[in-house]
């Protein structure tokens, strides 16, 4: 087994002040620097994925804002470590199947932004592709969605994709429970 971290869109936009401020980033930042301390003691491959938006009309993550840098709670040591995308699955179109493959990563620690977007998609992929995932629950965040006349608090939405990628997709467990 060679695990890898997988820190995806720890980004500015993502916290307060910035352009889509998600519901508990603050403490989800702090839970996954926990484990960045844990893998970079132990000289264990750490990933860092930074969205970058080339959607027509995005909101957030525009290119050339600061709202793309990777927040300071989490900073990379270097570019290396930084993996660009442009789309929900942290796989399509960048080098990170390459990466964990030339790495001969096994097993993927997962965690960041948004819960039902992007950490979703990413842990379905990772699974596909043949790779163990252990989510980290309390180091992501997300935040209200409405549908239709319905608006869903970000703690309900969390917990439901939480709940539907525990078991089948993933391990999902606490940042305490990963690291006892």
């Amino acid at each position: 087994m060679k695990e890898a971290f997988l820190l995806i869109d720890i980004q500015n936009d993502y916290f307060s002040g910035g352009r889509m401020e998600l519901v508990g980033m603050e403490n989800a930042s702090k839970k996954a620097a926990e484990i960045l301390k844990v893998f970079r003691t132990a000289g264990k491959p750490v990933f860092f994925i930074r969205h970058i938006s080339t959607r027509q009309g995005a909101a957030f993550f525009i290119p050339g804002t600061p709202g793309i840098d990777i927040h300071t709670s989490i900073s990379p040591f270097s570019e290396k470590e930084i993996i660009e995308k442009h789309f929900p699955n942290s796989f399509f179109q960048t080098e990170l199947l390459f990466r964990l493959k030339e790495a001969e990563i096994t097993n993927l620690v997962i965690c960041g932004a948004m819960s039902h977007m992007c950490i979703d998609t990413t842990v379905r992929v990772a699974k596909e592709l043949g790779f163990e995932c252990t989510l980290i629950a309390d180091a992501c965040a997300t935040c209200d969605l409405k549908f239709k006349n319905e608006t869903l608090p970000a703690h309900t939405v969390h917990t439901v994709f939480m709940a539907a990628l525990d078991g089948m997709f993933a391990t999902v467990m606490t940042t305490e429970e990963y690291l006892s």
